[in-house]
């Protein structure tokens, strides 16, 4: 069974720094068997947006345009680990984060931000940026 597991969450001010980390593990799968990791949010009331993916055989990256410039995705294979770095930390950056894993190269091209395109997902961790 494939476990995603988010930490980093809490809450910090407006322009203020976070950095999210997940950890993938089990189902037998490496984590380079994973085409593709990404990190979604979902603000109360609001759809889940896909916030930034990576690449995971090549390291290359996607962002959604409301987090370009201030948050960087990025890998450490050897620790199975995908991590979010967010800087200047916006009120409407607050919203629950989930990363999630995707077994399919659709995530590679046109669906690299879509939920659909992603197989497996972690509980999530709550960001909460107060201004």
């Amino acid at each position: 069974q494939v476990q995603l597991v988010e930490s980093g969450g809490g809450s910090v001010q407006a322009g203020g720094s976070r950095r999210l980390s997940c950890v993938v593990s089990g189902g037998g799968y490496t984590y380079s068997s994973f085409f593709c990791m990404g990190w979604f949010r979902q603000a109360p009331g609001k759809e889940l947006e896909g916030v930034a993916r990576i690449y995971t055989r090549s390291g290359t990256t996607v962002y959604a345009d409301s987090v370009k410039g201030r948050f960087t995705i990025s890998q450490d294979i050897s620790k199975n680990t995908t991590y979010l770095q967010m800087n200047s930390l916006k009120a409407e950056d607050t919203a629950m984060y989930y990363c999630a894993a995707s077994l399919s190269a659709r995530c590679t091209v046109v669906a690299a931000l879509s939920p659909s395109g992603y197989n497996y997902w972690g509980q999530g961790t709550q960001v909460t940026v107060s201004s």
